[in-house]
């Protein structure tokens, strides 16, 4: 591609609505919902939910992404990382914005309840609202714990997966949602040390803003402890093997050696190192407990 058609394309209209899709958060939540996917069914997934339930997850989970940048776009203008986003950039409207969210946010419950089931339907409504409401419009801008407490939206594509296949939740689902739940606190905070100040010139009361760094390097230790601990049950409770339990472990153990470097030495470079590592491990993890459904000893 010519360096004048790249340019085209970046600056589009139609690439100016995938970018409010939030593309790479997208990506993992449409990850671990396929992974749960997977886990819930014997042998292979039969095509129509697998096909159906990721699309209509990914549409959604677009949809909220959009609405997350509509309600947070005065935040967004005054912090580096977002400000070259399509709402504070004037590239598109607000009302393009909401238009954009409720037509992708419809045609997703459509396909989820007409082609999965009604379960997964209500499930990923019910994410929608706590991610694009609960979270974005009420947590975040009033408590530092808007993580902890808004981490639960982003824990369940794996239990929406779950649900699309086998029409129920089960508590092997639900062990892939406290996963998850646990991860987001010491994934989110290590961005948010080395983001500190954006977020404190944009009026976000993140952790490190209202707490400050030592004690939120703390919690990014103690939290990566629980996640840790987390990934054990999967294997106590043989839902997963040998395979997943050596994965488990040799990540957690880099996962933990990263959170106790940013307690006791801690540099801008080293959060970021520790942000991106969160995310692979996050990866490699759920991918370990497909490998091990399929190949367990």
């Amino acid at each position: 591609m010519s360096s004048s058609l790249a340019r085209h394309y970046a600056t589009s209209r139609a690439y100016q609505f995938y970018q409010l899709t939030k593309p790479r958060v997208v990506s993992l939540i449409v990850f671990t919902a396929v992974i749960g996917m997977f886990l819930a069914a014997p042998a292979m997934v039969p095509l129509q939910p697998l096909i159906a339930g990721t699309l209509g997850i990914a549409l959604i989970a677009g949809a909220a992404a959009a609405m997350n940048c509509l309600v947070e776009q005065k935040i967004d203008a005054v912090m580096m990382r977002t400000r070259g986003r399509p709402l504070p950039s004037g590239r598109l409207t607000s009302l393009q914005t909401l238009v954009f969210a409720g037509t992708i946010g419809g045609i997703g419950l459509a396909v989820l309840h007409h082609w999965v089931n009604p379960l997964t339907m209500w499930l990923t409504l019910a994410t929608f609202i706590g991610y694009a409401v609960i979270y974005t419009v009420i947590l975040k801008p009033m408590t530092p714990q808007n993580i902890v407490i808004g981490g639960a939206s982003g824990a369940m594509p794996p239990v929406l997966g779950w649900a699309a296949v086998t029409g129920d939740v089960s508590a092997d689902a639900l062990l892939l949602f406290l996963i998850i739940f646990a991860w987001t606190p010491p994934h989110f905070w290590s961005l948010a040390l080395y983001r500190k100040p954006d977020y404190a010139k944009a009026g976000v009361p993140m952790l490190p803003v209202t707490h400050g760094d030592k004690f939120t390097r703390l919690h990014v230790l103690l939290y990566t402890v629980i996640l840790v601990a987390c990934t054990m049950a999967p294997f106590a409770t043989r839902m997963s093997g040998l395979i997943y339990l050596a994965s488990a472990i040799s990540l957690g153990i880099v996962f933990l050696y990263y959170a106790a470097r940013i307690y006791v030495a801690y540099s801008d470079r080293l959060a970021r190192r520790t942000f991106r590592y969160s995310i692979f491990y996050l990866t490699a993890l759920f991918a370990a407990l497909l490998v091990d459904h399929y190949l367990k000893f």
